[in-house]
């Protein structure tokens, strides 16, 4: 495919120990979620590792969504359980739920910014929440979170609708960061970027994942985004998560919509 982006150097996060075991950050076990009649995840499995940048896709409407905000507890699930960091999400205190919290950072399709507040504004909202810290001493790490997505310090008095769409995807992500989390949700970071755009976006998570030591969970349906970004990959489909593994577990696992997707009339060749 002609324009192809290429692979981004020093993507090396594989979340692995010294003696070779992966550090799950979490873990997803016999997750079912329905909507009235409709089931949209049944007995889902998903393990993610410190330290990588997981790619998860599927087919539109399948419940790669519902699956990230289910985690986050913003869903309610029929059964299941969900770690994170070891401890299970579902039974934590008030107190051990605010501390895990913390330790989270989310980034919302179409960036989600509060339209009245300023770009500045909108990355102190999780420090307000979540911290009881001077105004000046706010101000001055929400001007270093926007200078780590590489935006110009004069976008901090801006509102949203002032700000084109890659900016915006870059202050949402700026206040994903506001808490230094561990763990950040993504979700589709890319969508609506030009193929420039989505390329620079790609390239600062994978550097920010590589600074700060971040375990990425990417919600996507950028192909380029998971041939030159993403550590590991895991497909969505017939309610369950059907595979895991690289790109080339991917072009080599026989089922219709993987084959499809990967391999169609958009997909392309990878990048040697």
């Amino acid at each position: 495919m002609n324009g192809q982006r290429r692979p981004i150097e020093g993507k090396t996060g594989n979340g692995k120990h010294g003696n070779g075991e992966r550090d799950v950050v979490l873990s997803v076990r016999g997750i079912s979620v329905a909507f009235g009649d409709k089931q949209i995840l049944e007995n889902l499995d998903l393990d993610v590792y410190r330290g990588e940048i997981l790619g998860f896709v599927g087919a539109s409407g399948v419940g790669k969504s519902v699956l990230m905000r289910t985690i986050l507890g913003l869903n309610r699930m029929q059964h299941g359980e969900i770690r994170l960091f070891g401890q299970d999400f579902t039974r934590l205190t008030e107190e051990q739920r605010f501390a895990m919290d913390q330790r989270i950072g989310v980034m919302f399709q179409h960036g989600a910014l509060f339209s009245s507040l300023t770009v500045i504004d909108n990355i102190k909202v999780p420090l307000r929440e979540y911290l009881d810290l001077p105004e000046s001493l706010m101000e001055e790490l929400a001007r270093v979170k926007l200078g780590l997505v590489g935006l110009p310090q004069d976008a901090a008095g801006k509102l949203p609708s002032e700000l084109s769409g890659g900016m915006i995807k870059r202050a949402a992500l700026a206040r994903a960061l506001a808490l230094d989390p561990e763990l950040v949700f993504l979700d589709e970071p890319t969508s609506g970027l030009d193929p420039i755009g989505a390329a620079d976006f790609d390239e600062l998570i994978v550097t920010l994942r590589d600074t700060l030591g971040l375990t990425v969970y990417m919600v996507t349906h950028d192909l380029d985004s998971l041939f030159s970004a993403c550590d590991r990959i895991a497909v969505l489909a017939e309610k369950k998560v059907l595979v895991t593994g690289d790109i080339e577990t991917m072009l080599a696992y026989n089922h219709d919509w993987v084959r499809s997707y990967f391999q169609g009339k958009r997909a392309r060749q990878i990048v040697r």
